[in-house]
């Protein structure tokens, strides 16, 4: 038997990926023979498979919340986490415990050797998570995938629906150079007989999904689509449009108007599962219901705290958007922010805006793949940041900003997910 301290001792002598940042030979096979030592699970429930450059966590988390509000029990696996790895498994909305997670980890454990396979830390977690969705027989399963589409571990499963939410460049190290490359990667988890819900408008990229096999395909713009998107307090309202249904006054609690387009594609992506439209009570009562820590998430007022993973070039320009058309603060704006290698940081923080910003302050995230604080900080001035400084710690920087902050002051934490997780528990521990 293995406990929770076992389980992620486990997890982080398999963690190269968080290590290296590099994946050797991108391959489904070690999780295919994983699957077929448990007896198949991923395929014991129906699944609805999200890929995309972007907006895949919110999409899944709407999704989830829809299903549930029509009665369905759920699991749904997502990542990376911000806090705990158990963030990653969920039942109706809920982190496994503890308790199950360690059960589960052990068993995979057991299995690797009976398979014959050294798995990585996300095929074994992938792992655990369908095997733990056929343990207490859910009804659908929302899987997000972890990277790209094609050789993702996540992709063992046969989605009834396929959803993309849209393609950027991303993860160039493994596909790549040109935007359809990374679409025929993503294109990937597109099954034959499957509904693919896509997100993507581009004529040459929606070609590449539309020749991988889905038996329907409904595009954004065309089949569905976010046909108003307005302000509202803690969120947006939305009128809706799915194949079948007008949606009209639709509350959704998430900040930025790209949450529209999550939304469009989600509710369409829950329909073509049932194969019916929904009840305006069911779409109320599952947006009602939505969550998501970590991505335009306001921790405090007075100073106005928000936290949000914008990790690549794409996210940085939607968060820099959602902060100045979203929020007014009568104060300073106030940028705490740090990144991993692998990202440009003058480019992130360029499309961050931070040159608008009153004041930076970087951070060096804790991990093997991070960029000095130091190194960040040259780029800020680089680009005309005039008041920067910098630390090692996220949470130095961080009470830093609220140091330097006023009651009508705005800080916003960014970049790396590993900043934002790292501040996210720092912050709710320190925030009044």
């Amino acid at each position: 038997m293995m406990d929770y301290v076992g389980a992620l001792a486990h997890l982080a002598a398999h963690s190269n990926y968080d290590v290296t940042g590099r994946i050797t030979s991108p391959s489904t096979e070690r999780i295919e023979r994983l699957m077929a030592v448990m007896g198949e699970p991923q395929r014991a429930a129906p699944a609805i498979h999200i890929t995309g450059t972007n907006g895949k966590g919110s999409t899944a988390e709407i999704i989830t919340r829809l299903l549930v509000a029509q009665g369905l029990t759920v699991g749904t696996f997502t990542s990376p986490h911000l806090e705990r790895v158990n963030e990653r498994l969920n039942l109706n909305g809920e982190p496994i415990s503890d308790e199950d997670l360690a059960e589960q980890i052990g068993a995979v454990a057991d299995l690797e050797v009976l398979a014959g396979v050294e798995p990585s830390y996300f095929e074994i977690v992938t792992a655990a998570a369908f095997r733990w969705f056929a343990d207490i027989a859910v009804d659908a399963m929302v899987v997000e995938v972890g990277l790209l589409g094609r050789w993702d571990a996540t992709n063992v499963v046969d989605g009834q629906v396929a959803v993309v939410t849209n393609v950027s460049f991303d993860h160039l190290e493994y596909a790549g150079p040109t935007l359809a490359d990374v679409a025929s990667e993503k294109a990937g988890i597109v099954k034959p007989g499957s509904t693919l819900v896509l997100g993507e408008t581009d004529p040459e990229l929606a070609a590449i999904f539309r020749a991988a096999g889905a038996a329907r395909v409904y595009q954004r713009g065309e089949e569905f689509d976010c046909l108003e998107n307005q302000l509202a307090l803690g969120g947006r309202q939305l009128t809706l449009r799915t194949p079948t249904t007008l949606y009209p006054g639709l509350y959704l609690p998430l900040h930025g108007r790209h949450q529209g387009d999550n939304a469009a594609a989600a509710l369409t992506a829950v329909e073509a599962f049932f194969d019916a439209p929904l009840s305006e009570d069911v779409v109320e009562e599952g947006f009602a219901a939505v969550r998501m820590p970590g991505r335009f998430e306001v921790l405090g007022h007075q100073p106005l705290v928000i936290l949000d993973g914008a990790h690549n070039p794409p996210g940085a320009d939607t968060c820099a958007s959602v902060l100045f058309e979203d929020f007014n603060p009568v104060g300073r704006k106030i940028l705490v922010v740090g990144f991993l290698l692998g990202r440009d940081p003058q480019e992130m923080l360029e499309a961050l805006r931070a040159d608008e910003l009153d004041a930076v302050i970087c951070c060096t995230p804790s991990t093997s793949r991070a960029v000095p604080a130091a190194e960040v900080a040259r780029a800020a001035r680089a680009i005309g940041c005039d008041d920067v400084s910098y630390t090692d710690s996220v949470a130095d920087a961080c009470d830093a900003a609220l140091a330097r902050a006023t009651a009508d002051d705005l800080v916003l934490v960014t970049g790396s997910l590993y900043v934002v997780g790292h501040a996210r528990a720092h912050l709710r521990a320190v925030l009044p």
